[in-house]
């Protein structure tokens, strides 16, 4: 995996978790980000934020941590 393509899914993966904010519950928000990578990230793309935040996750917001290991 390049490092390019993991800080694009890692940005994107942040973006949808402070797109999600509003709600004011950090569990249903990260269910919603969770809902959001199931239905339109590759299998690939959720396997390889999945290792990420296995193997390091620092980059991650709370919200997207919380989404990528609920996959």
């Amino acid at each position: 995996m390049g490092n390019h393509q993991l800080t694009s899914l890692i940005k994107m993966a942040n973006q949808i978790a402070a797109n999600n904010t509003h709600i004011g519950d950090e569990t249903a928000e990260a269910e919603m980000v969770a809902n959001h990578l199931t239905k339109f990230w590759a299998r690939s793309m959720k396997a390889q934020i999945k290792e990420y935040l296995e193997s390091d996750g620092s980059e991650l917001l709370p919200i997207a941590k919380k989404a990528v290991a609920s996959l």
